[in-house]
């Protein structure tokens, strides 16, 4: 019996689950470092940064000009 209590006391603190917050709407997840799959866009708060997949974050279509003159 004792040693089903000190299993439970090792275990128990090990499962708990830290609550994630969201950014994005709620697809992106704030950590400090992304995984090599996401890309950061914008930053949650001073520490962490919103972890994105790419195909969530938009892309500028427009035809980018170097020059900067109208044609």
């Amino acid at each position: 019996m004792k040693l089903i209590l000190l299993v439970l006391a090792v275990t128990l603190p090990l499962v708990q689950v830290t609550k994630v917050k969201k950014c994005w709407g709620t697809l992106g997840t704030c950590r400090i470092t992304c995984k090599d799959s996401e890309v950061f866009y914008v930053l949650c708060n001073a520490e962490s940064k919103c972890c994105v997949d790419p195909k969530y974050v938009p892309v500028d279509t427009k035809p980018s000009n170097s020059t900067g003159s109208q044609r």
